[in-house]
């Protein structure tokens, strides 16, 4: 499955032929540098590293310096392997925009906006105990009941509770790729793609 690392620009909106207003987001996608070739002899299985983003030498640590330098390329933020890459690539090779064409379907991986400690109205969608009726004082958006008593004396695991949102990592299925800006290194794909702006974004063809 071949793949490139990108950083999440905004949204935004194309207009289709027919005069529709589509919801898309702008990615910055590559340039992507393999910085190493796995391979079923070696690792025990073949992917391909890429690294995107660039990073100063100071913050980076002596093994990773070395893992660079082998590849003949400068400290990179991020790394990510793809299986099953669909080109035979060389260690030190570029990977670009020019990967994906208009009208491809690619799959959008980030990690989805951190929310904190929330309740079950907004994390779970629950409508709330139900007002001021039965009784009820300011508990409008409590979880109400959470078991039995006697039987079976405990609450089951997976209830749904509050707790932490986001900060998940998220995939989306199936954006369609709307336009490819490759002097830019920017690719505009249809709907949104989880994370916040600047966020790294991992697009799979």
């Amino acid at each position: 499955m071949s793949g490139i690392i990108g950083k999440k620009i905004g949204m935004t909106s194309l207009y289709n032929a027919d005069g529709t207003a589509v919801p898309c987001t702008l990615i910055e996608a590559g340039p992507c540098v393999v910085t190493q070739v796995k391979t079923v002899e070696k690792e025990g299985y073949s992917a391909i590293q890429l690294g995107y983003g660039e990073k100063k030498e100071k913050h980076t640590s002596r093994p990773l310096l070395g893992h660079f330098k082998k590849a003949g390329t400068t400290p990179k933020k991020k790394l990510v392997e793809f299986k099953s890459f669909e080109q035979s690539l060389e260690l030190g090779a570029v990977i670009t925009t020019e990967l994906f064409a208009e009208g491809d379907f690619v799959d959008a991986i980030g990690t989805s906006k951190g929310k904190g400690f929330q309740g079950v109205v907004k994390r779970h969608g629950f409508g709330g105990v139900g007002g001021q009726t039965h009784g009820q004082h300011n508990r409008g958006r409590h979880p109400g009941s959470i078991g039995a008593c006697s039987f079976p004396s405990r609450v089951f695991k997976g209830l749904r509770m509050a707790g932490r949102t986001g900060g998940n990592r998220v995939k989306v299925q199936n954006l369609q790729v709307l336009k490819v800006y490759a002097e830019k290194n920017l690719i505009v794909v249809s709907g949104s793609v989880p994370g916040a702006k600047n966020s790294y974004v991992i697009l799979e063809k």
